[in-house]
């Protein structure tokens, strides 16, 4: 799929983006196609996206980049909150000179791209968003000390990882702090009048069973939200519910994420 044929044909590129106290290692395909940005997990890094852009192929322009701290350049920050990650996505736009792009999340990206576009409407082209953004009271008192045990405890096994890029260079309080952010933003009184003012096309694809540090039926029961989503707001749909955990979702259900790209990119064309 490709925009109109005035679009300037852009070069691939990879580099870093200077953003606030920092930079981000970002990776743009270029090209003429629909340019497609892609938010990821809390803690993850661009390459969890890869077969979900080799699956939509060249026709598009691919925009993937690693949050602060995350992946192997880019750098470290004085600020990880999540008003610093939508910042970062204006940021890494404008760097690539993109008004108007489909936005994918996954977990944490996920949220950060219904924020998104529920403030851009107008430079948003789709929206999707993968086993995320679920507007559900997780988070009190016993899961916030939960999730700060957790990371203390997981130390041993991140820390020696940060000079491969596959755990962020964050410490264990910040990450804890961080998802505890998450939980609170997550809240149906947070984040349902933002799902409730999308008016773009989106999709979710959300997948099945448990996800690190949830429970027996936890997770499931956190994504029964969506059902009162869809009820509420008809520019949201699920697009696919697969059978993959939330960690394997991009690995192995990139076809469906693939599938509701085409889908919200088609009916902003209309």
């Amino acid at each position: 799929m490709t925009n109109d044929s005035t679009s300037p044909k852009t070069s691939a590129w990879s580099g870093m983006v200077p953003v606030d106290d920092t930079a981000l290692h970002v990776t743009d395909t270029g090209g003429t196609g629909v340019p497609v940005i892609y938010l990821n997990g809390q803690f993850a890094t661009q390459g969890y996206w890869r077969r979900t852009v080799a699956e939509l192929g060249p026709g598009w322009r691919h925009i993937t980049y690693d949050e602060r701290a995350r992946g192997r350049r880019s750098g470290t920050s004085a600020d990880y909150s999540f008003e610093a990650a939508v910042r970062d996505v204006d940021a890494v736009l404008a760097a690539r000179g993109v008004e108007r792009a489909v936005v994918v999340g996954w977990s944490y990206g996920a949220v950060v791209a219904a924020h998104w576009a529920h403030r851009n409407p107008g430079r948003t082209l789709g929206a999707v968003l993968v086993d995320g953004a679920f507007p559900y009271d997780w988070l009190d008192d016993a899961m916030a000390d939960r999730i700060r045990t957790m990371f203390r405890r997981m130390r041993w096994m991140t820390v020696p990882l940060r000079i491969t890029g596959l755990t962020p260079r964050m410490t264990a309080d910040q990450q804890a702090e961080s998802n505890i952010e998450l939980g609170v933003l997550s809240r149906e009184a947070e984040l349902g009048p933002v799902l409730d003012g999308l008016t773009v096309p989106t999709r979710y694809v959300v997948a099945s069973g448990t996800s690190l540090g949830s429970k027996g039926d936890e997770q499931e029961r956190i994504r029964t939200s969506l059902d009162g989503v869809t009820a509420r707001n008809p520019h949201i749909t699920v697009g696919a519910k697969v059978s993959s955990n939330h960690g394997a979702i991009l690995s192995k259900d990139f076809r469906a994420i693939a599938a509701s790209v085409r889908e919200v990119a088609s009916l902003a064309a209309r």
